[in-house]
């Protein structure tokens, strides 16, 4: 399975602090940590907790320990790798804070970009297959739960702009859901009736291929985190405090192989089709 985000985040961030401990151990004759906090005019502690990972590093302390190292043509590079650690790594309550609608945009370029989709939701229908009610759904117990602001019709008709890449030519969609996605009720049953109905026609696109997950599918792996795979080449994983990107070759083939174990014990064709039914049919009004 794929690493945990939050120890993804922390390894990123580790790189840099790694880095800029070699750069101290550098320096001739060798700089001791109290050395460089008394250079870059900090607390002698902050040199061991930045560079044991506890403290994360601003751009000024990255630029203000080079200095001190006489290596300041180092700082532009660890400044980008840096930047890349904590942008991997965005916080819900920060990324809300434009609105739903503007997560909702923030999706697409990535996803026009994307010729092949692999993607796996344990509790949820997957975006790209929702319809207007059940995504107005889904934002509004997102709304509530995050305190954030209620643009909901806005964010949802941003969420259903998007369905119309299923349609587009030249991409190709593999969607793998767990049965739990089919009962978890987000909305009326009337809603959750449209939507499985959508489902199966999403479902019969030459260019999508729907694997559902039954509920008493052989595990080969413990329960995993829902993720989005876009061309092999980069993963997006969804928690509850944070979206995180992972595009580490080695962590993006820990997905890959994630998602195509659970395609094994998938349903499909059919099978996939008949469990959409039977969910849809033994609705409580």
């Amino acid at each position: 399975m794929g690493v945990h985000p939050s120890s993804a985040v922390q390894a990123a961030r580790e790189v840099v602090a790694g880095r800029l401990r070699d750069l101290r151990l550098d320096v001739v004759p060798k700089l001791t940590g109290r050395a460089l906090a008394a250079a870059c005019g900090w607390h002698e502690s902050k040199v061991s907790k930045i560079e044991s990972g506890r403290q994360g590093v601003s751009d000024d302390d990255i630029r203000a320990w080079c200095r001190a190292c006489g290596v300041d043509g180092e700082a532009a590079g660890l400044v980008a790798l840096n930047r890349r650690a904590d942008q991997s790594y965005v916080e819900w309550r920060r990324a809300l804070r434009g609105g739903l609608a503007h997560v909702q945009d923030s999706f697409m370029p990535r996803w026009t970009s994307t010729r092949h989709f692999k993607v796996y939701e344990p509790g949820v229908i997957p975006g790209l297959c929702q319809t207007p009610a059940y995504g107005r759904a889904i934002l509004s117990a997102v709304s509530r739960f995050y305190g954030v602001a209620s643009d909901v019709e806005e964010g949802a008709r941003a969420r259903a702009a998007r369905t119309r890449l299923l349609r587009e030519g030249g991409r190709r969609f593999a969607f793998l859901i767990e049965e739990t996605a089919l009962r978890s009720r987000m909305g009326t049953a009337e809603i959750m009736a449209e939507q499985l109905g959508h489902l199966l026609s999403v479902a019969a696109l030459p260019n999508v291929s729907l694997g559902v997950i039954p509920f008493d599918a052989p595990r080969p792996l413990y329960p995993v985190e829902g993720f989005w795979i876009y061309d092999d080449a980069e993963v997006l994983v969804e928690t509850v405090s944070a979206q995180l990107s992972i595009v580490a070759h080695q962590e993006v083939h820990l997905y890959t192989r994630t998602f195509e174990t659970l395609s094994t014990i998938a349903a499909h064709g059919p099978t996939a089709r008949t469990l959409i039914t039977r969910a849809l049919t033994t609705l409580d009004p």
